[in-house]
């Protein structure tokens, strides 16, 4: 059985939370959102992104998402053509996401590659599976702590990131300079990966307000609280984000196996 659970704070210096969290037990999904292009674009969003992203995934079979059942029709079919189509599903899922965005910018008069956007992280659980699939846009963070090591399983998607990667000379860019987001262009290429489960793993899904001030060591230590219930511990993040002096929204949600 899986505990999951998520909190969002304003934090000490913005006046309004521009992040968000969806959590659906049934659908076994977690995802962060966290909003750009100023105090209600970014709060537009966030939510709406994961509306969308909810809505698709959560529609009768056949209703919104045209994946064929490929076990239905092999009897031989096995596990991979289940990974298969979650792994379209949140494909898609993201597209209609970033589709819904990209449409209320073009109304609003946003050229493209302007207007409000926001990050996408998460994961769906494989329902018989100890594995799920992940899908991320910009630079929320997906974690796993297994056995004391916390590790990253999303890569950046900044211009900072790709300057370390390639070792470009010169001063680095911001930190917080994304390569992509949901909502800004018309089309949007989620990292999707699959990601297999052991008893006790946690995953931390979280914005940049947590894992842009706090240092990799200390959210490690944090993670593996397997004393403290996960209510607890999402509290306890928050509140060592802003004893870093996070200068941002800070939203982490957890989920241990």
């Amino acid at each position: 059985m899986t505990e999951i659970h998520g909190l969002s704070d304003t934090g000490d210096v913005r006046a309004h939370n521009e992040d968000d969290f969806l959590i659906d037990r049934a659908l076994g999904l977690a995802a962060v959102a966290d909003g750009m292009g100023g105090h209600m674009a970014g709060e537009v969003a966030s939510a709406g992104a994961l509306a969308a992203l909810h809505a698709y995934l959560a529609a009768p079979p056949g209703h919104a998402k045209p994946i064929p059942d490929d076990d239905a029709a092999d009897p031989d079919a096995t596990a991979v053509n289940q990974r298969w189509r979650h792994t379209a599903a949140l494909l898609r899922a993201v597209e209609r996401a970033n589709a819904a965005l990209y449409a209320e910018n073009r109304e609003r008069g946003h050229a493209d590659g302007s207007g409000m956007g926001c990050t996408l992280t998460g994961i769906q659980t494989l329902p018989g599976m100890d594995a799920f699939v992940a899908f991320h846009v910009g630079d929320s963070r997906l974690y796993r702590w297994r056995d004391g090591v916390l590790t990253q399983l999303t890569r950046d998607q900044t211009a900072y990131q790709l300057a370390l990667e390639s070792d470009a000379p010169g001063a680095l860019p911001p930190h917080n300079l994304l390569l992509q987001a949901v909502g800004p262009a018309a089309v949007v290429t989620p990292d999707i990966a699959l990601h297999a489960v052991q008893k006790d793993d946690v995953l931390l899904l979280c914005s940049d307000g947590l894992h842009g001030w706090v240092p990799h060591a200390e959210l490690e230590q944090w993670v593996g609280q397997s004393s403290l219930p996960l209510p607890a511990l999402c509290g306890e993040l928050i509140a060592l984000a802003k004893r870093h002096r996070s200068r941002d929204n800070i939203t982490a949600l957890l989920l241990r196996f």
